[in-house]
């Protein structure tokens, strides 16, 4: 993964298109610090993907991916309802 200071970037930002198209991930840095990197779309949209489970994915994992706090029945307030005609 070659690292391109932002200067270059800007200045050779086709060159670094192709070059991320080809080799993969490019490292923009800004005073000798990575601050970004430019990814292929379809490498950017798998990444997504995989970050973001879809409701099957999560119903038919193995392990349950965050808790959830419910309170019991008990402890909920009841009010009542009339219902008129």
């Amino acid at each position: 993964m070659r690292e391109w200071p932002v200067q270059d970037a800007k200045a050779h930002f086709s060159e670094l298109l192709d070059t991320c198209l080809n080799e993969g991930p490019q490292v923009v840095s800004r005073r000798g610090e990575a601050k970004a990197v430019l990814v292929p779309l379809e490498e950017w949209n798998d990444l997504n993907k995989r970050a973001t489970p879809s409701l099957k994915d999560i119903l038919l994992a193995d392990e349950p991916r965050f808790e959830m706090d419910i309170s019991s029945r008990t402890n909920w307030t009841w009010r009542s309802v009339s219902v008129e005609e």
